[in-house]
């Protein structure tokens, strides 16, 4: 409506001017030497519109000429620009499903038509390691490293190349250079944090930490519970070196994290070392609370030096009784009074604990089970059965962090090296999928812990000489193991010590075979699934990783080391792809 008025008021105003110069009366005269002319005022307007209009014209004619190569330019400038565009948008496309051939070609066409758009630079490293060509792919995020706006997104191809190529000293001084670009940067201050950690730098990955609550990586509550962690791991290093330290670092960390189980053993020691046992006693009482664990039970046992077992057993015994809520009755609470049971000499009270659990018993349930049998009874058939019954059992809760299994706690994982990431749980790969692919003992294993121990018939030595006959005992089905190392090993032990028991065999004693069971023993359960090597397929060859286009491109892939000592259980079949973070954890000694 303001414009429709505006524009009637113009055109009044126009008119107005016009009807003014119309009125007016006399003539205008040009006179310049002998030229003379002369007109009415009427004609004289209408003939300087008329001139400047053709200025004008031949201004903007000019002015079009002049401009139409820039024109021409620019637009086959936005015509290759469309069309590098559309290049990467299906070449990015073309990576998400896997199309090596078609990546490649769109890489090499947005290469042509926009070489210096960073998203051109990213689908050309993304389509090299799709390839498996990982020199062009360093070559590539070289050139982004170099480029201000594609700085860190270079640095950090880079990283995840140097950890592909186990050059571990490369990828750290990479992550250390972009948290210096970026402080922000969530995977260069976790790879330091990691890499810090493996080494053993305490000090620095502390100050990693505080440069993240700073940056707001991470909130309050993570931040002291991580640092927690921290303080925990240097102090567990630094006990047997710099106790004062220790210390000082560990009553910190109990502090901030109460719950975490080596703090709170750690930290309930140095109590007890100097006669403070009721605080002992309370940090491991509000550990045990949130996380039973067999060394806090060890840990409270042992809070007051010079106690007898009995006493050790009575104290556990209250610490099992303390109970929460979601743990009520929890199982680890009757394996330690089973424990101070069986060095109390008090078997009877160690049975009646374990008796529950003698259905479906784990591997230190059957454990203990055997050391009763022999401490008591001397019974080293029974124990002997035990023993092989634990090698057989279900596993029982560990350190597990990513699908790694550690016979000890530790602050960081060495699959993903994130920080915090042990959990005391039982592993994955040992939990039956269901109730029909579980292990049942055979029917040897219950003949031989239902019946008593055989008695040995002495025999007259007769005049011939014949020769000794020693039989030897019937074979035990074979069967799946699965257990861990330090399972096995105790296993062995257990029946080394049986042997010894036993008295050994002489020329007069004639062994009596021993009877047949009436029921043969089950055959052993096939296996629910099969490898491919057993199925005679051969394993696909892996697709090399490339930078996620959603994700952070912090996943290094699973190196095909096998696993180390302290595996227990081996997660999914390892991939054909070296490096890692397992990789570099080895390189730096963790």
């Amino acid at each position: 409506m303001l414009r429709i008025v505006l524009f009637l008021v113009l055109i009044a105003l126009a008119a107005a001017g016009a009807a003014w110069v119309a009125d007016q009366p006399g003539d205008l005269v040009l006179t310049a030497g002998s030229f003379r002319a002369s007109t009415t005022l009427p004609k004289f307007v209408f003939l300087l519109g008329l001139f400047a209009a053709a200025v004008v014209l031949v201004w903007s004619i000019v002015t079009t000429i002049w401009r139409t190569p820039g024109r021409l330019r620019r637009r086959r400038h936005d015509k290759r620009h469309a069309r590098g565009r559309h290049a990467i948008t299906h070449g990015l496309l073309a990576i998400g499903h896997g199309d090596t051939a078609l990546a490649r070609r769109h890489a090499e066409t947005a290469r042509r038509h926009a070489p210096n758009d960073p998203l051109a630079l990213l689908l050309h490293a993304q389509s090299a390691q799709l390839e498996g060509n990982r020199d062009e792919a360093q070559r590539v995020f070289r050139a982004m490293a170099e480029r201000e706006d594609t700085r860190l997104l270079g640095l950090r191809g880079l990283f995840i190349e140097a950890q592909r190529a186990d050059d571990a000293v490369g990828a750290v001084m990479i992550a250390e250079e972009a948290i210096k670009l970026s402080p922000s940067s969530t995977w260069a201050s976790q790879a330091v944090l990691g890499f810090r950690c493996a080494r053993g730098d305490w000090s620095g990955a502390l100050a990693i930490l505080d440069s993240n609550l700073s940056a707001g990586l991470i909130d309050k509550q993570a931040y002291r519970r991580q640092r927690g962690v921290l303080l925990t791991a240097r102090a567990l290093e630094l006990a047997t070196m710099d106790r004062d330290v220790a210390r000082e670092s560990v009553m910190e960390a109990v502090k901030l994290a109460p719950t975490l189980v080596p703090a709170a053993v750690l930290a309930a020691k140095f109590d007890s070392e100097a006669h403070q046992v009721r605080r002992a006693m309370k940090r491991v009482e509000a550990a045990w609370l949130a996380n039973p664990h067999p060394d806090l039970a060890d840990a409270y046992a042992h809070v007051k030096l010079g106690d007898t077992a009995w006493h050790r057993l009575q104290r556990v015994e209250t610490l099992a009784a303390k109970t929460s809520a979601d743990k009520p009755g929890h199982v680890e609470g009757q394996l330690a009074i089973a424990r101070a049971a069986i060095d109390a000499s008090e078997f009877a009270r160690g049975r009646e604990v374990l008796a529950p659990y003698l259905s479906d018993p784990t591997q230190r349930v059957a454990l203990l089970m055997a050391e009763i049998e022999r401490a008591e009874h001397g019974d080293s058939g029974r124990a002997r059965a035990w023993t092989l019954r634990a090698v057989r059992a279900r596993h029982d809760p560990a350190w597990t962090a990513d699908g790694y299994v550690s016979d000890r706690w530790r602050p960081v994982s060495p699959v993903t090296g994130r920080l915090d990431a042990f959990q005391w749980q039982t592993p994955v790969a040992s939990l039956p999928s269901d109730k029909g692919s579980m292990i049942e003992s055979s029917a040897f294993e219950e003949a031989m812990l239902a019946a008593p121990p055989p008695k040995r018939v002495t025999v007259a030595p007769s005049d011939s000489a014949a020769e000794p006959v020693v039989t030897a005992p019937a074979p035990v089905p074979a069967a799946q193991d699965n257990s861990p190392p330090e399972t096995k090993e105790a296993a062995k032990e257990n029946a080394k010590e049986t042997l010894k028991d036993e008295p050994a065999v002489t020329p007069a004693e004639t062994a009596q075979p021993a009877p047949e069971p009436a029921e043969s023993p089950p055959p052993a359960p096939t296996p629910v699934f099969r490898s491919r090597a057993e199925l005679g397929k051969p394993a696909p060859a892996p697709i090399p990783a490339v930078i996620p286009i959603v994700r952070a491109p912090d996943d290094p892939g699973i190196d095909d080391e096998g696993p180390s000592d302290e595996f227990t259980e081996q997660i999914g079949t390892p991939k054909a792809q070296a490096g890692g973070w397992r990789g570099f954890w080895s390189r730096w000694g963790a």
